[in-house]
């Protein structure tokens, strides 16, 4: 009797295909893009996906000023940071933090989607922010994809 010719294959550092990957951040609220876009890094759209490596696309997010959130998160959520030294504990809302710097709220909201562990911390360092339209990365010649299941 034959057996099946179908190999199992994991994907390591050295065969991964890697792609850049364009997702605009004003199509839907916070948290559905960025499970999409976390979804992206890990890989885990491809038929190659392995678990254990980092086999994730390079992901550039566009117009990170006109994120949308639902409900009353402008006002009511809130990011807390500590220095270390006793009273040193800071509180920050959405709406402060996006006038701020409004590509930290993708930032943090993406990390907190990833495993914590080295490979997260690879996975996380292939993601990149913009305010505006404009980016760098025309030499990786990038593809504009639309975010489905939202």
């Amino acid at each position: 009797m034959d057996h099946l010719s179908f190999k199992t294959t994991h994907v390591n550092k050295a065969n991964a295909q890697k792609s850049w990957v364009i997702v605009d951040a004003s199509v839907a609220p916070l948290g559905r893009v960025c499970s999409q876009i976390a979804n992206i890094l890990r890989g885990k759209h491809k038929p190659s996906f392995t678990p254990n490596s980092d086999c994730g696309d390079n992901v550039i997010v566009l117009n990170a000023d006109n994120l949308r959130v639902t409900g009353k998160k402008m006002t009511e959520k809130v990011y807390i940071t500590h220095s270390g030294y006793p009273g040193g504990q800071k509180r920050r809302t959405v709406r402060e933090q996006m006038e701020r710097d409004s590509r930290r709220v993708i930032e943090h909201a993406v990390k907190g989607m990833l495993q914590g562990n080295k490979l997260g911390s690879a996975q996380y360092r292939n993601l990149y922010v913009y305010a505006g339209m404009e980016h760098p990365h025309e030499a990786q010649q990038p593809v504009a994809i639309e975010l489905k299941n939202l």
